[in-house]
């Protein structure tokens, strides 16, 4: 038979193949590549090529998706969208160069340290973002939310499991540490988990309290010390200033509609002086003229 009337059998053959070979993306594209590549006289190889790296492409947006919703962010978060102009405080360059994902690969660790509405979550997310979409397991996990998880995997009989799931990580972020103290056995627990992650999986610590106050929630100043000790070893402190950036915008966005009803009523305030003027100046009618 003619070629093209063998092509059509060929695909018959090839389809149930690669789906037995769990080539989804080869199955899906493989007849259009073809074409375009009988259309530009690419050779077998090169058609083989092309439709390989589409498979590849697809299996890594899939991971990557797939390591965003194992990692458990509260949202998505990118450098990008953060107002580095509104916040001068914070080292940009740092951020950007931090986002290259070097520390992970170290061990290294990250800790921000500010007040409350400075960009701490933000920032944090969006270094692990980074990170899963460069192939790294993460975890984002609020630190009252890890302790309750590790009280009842002890209680459970499960919490060489839970451990062993954390060690599996490549990056570990520990939002919210210092609003909520925790109990002497949480704090053990949490003492635990980053004491165990020391030079092995790199962790991203979000805090509101300066280090000398660890204590309000660690209960124990050894066991401070010592957290510490290992957190800071080989670490990257980024300070977010004390000035909340919500709390500006929010006065930014209250100031705006102030501003438009001072001009409002000014702006009232002068057509009614122009009016009595005007009022004044007019002429009045003489009572003798209608006599």
């Amino acid at each position: 038979m003619s070629k093209p009337n063998s092509v059509p059998g060929d695909l018959v053959r090839l389809k149930p193949m690669l789906r037995s070979l769990k080539l989804p993306t080869i199955w899906a594209e493989c007849e259009k590549v073809a074409r375009q590549c009988a259309s530009e006289r690419v050779d077998h190889l090169g058609y083989l090529s092309r439709v390989c790296e589409l498979e590849m492409i697809e299996r890594e947006r899939k991971a990557a998706a797939r390591r965003l919703k194992g990692a458990r962010f509260p949202a998505v978060k990118t450098l990008g969208e953060f107002a580095f102009a509104a916040q001068a405080v914070i080292p940009e360059i740092l951020l950007h160069d931090l986002s290259r994902c070097h520390y992970i690969d170290k061990r290294e660790n990250v800790l921000f340290v500010g007040a409350s509405g400075t960009g701490k979550t933000h920032l944090a997310t969006s270094l692990a973002v980074e990170a899963c979409q460069r192939g790294k397991r993460v975890r984002f996990v609020r630190v009252t939310e890890l302790i309750t998880s590790l009280l009842e995997a002890r209680d459970q009989h499960q919490l060489a499991r839970l451990k062993g799931q954390l060690s599996k990580l490549d990056l570990l972020v520990l939002d919210e540490l210092g609003y909520v103290p925790a109990s002497k056995v949480g704090a053990e627990l949490l003492f635990d988990v980053i004491s165990t992650s020391y030079e092995r999986t790199s962790l991203i610590v979000t805090t509101n309290l300066p280090f000398e106050r660890w204590t309000e929630v660690l209960l124990d100043a050894s066991l401070t010390a010592a957290a510490l000790d290992r957190l800071t070893h080989r670490c990257h402190i980024v300070e977010t200033g004390s000035e909340s950036y919500r709390l500006k915008e929010a006065k930014r966005r209250h100031a705006a509609p102030d501003g438009l009803n001072r001009a409002r009523r000014a702006s009232s305030t002068d057509l009614v002086n122009e009016s009595r003027v005007a009022e004044r100046s007019s002429p009045v009618d003489d009572p003798s003229s209608n006599r």
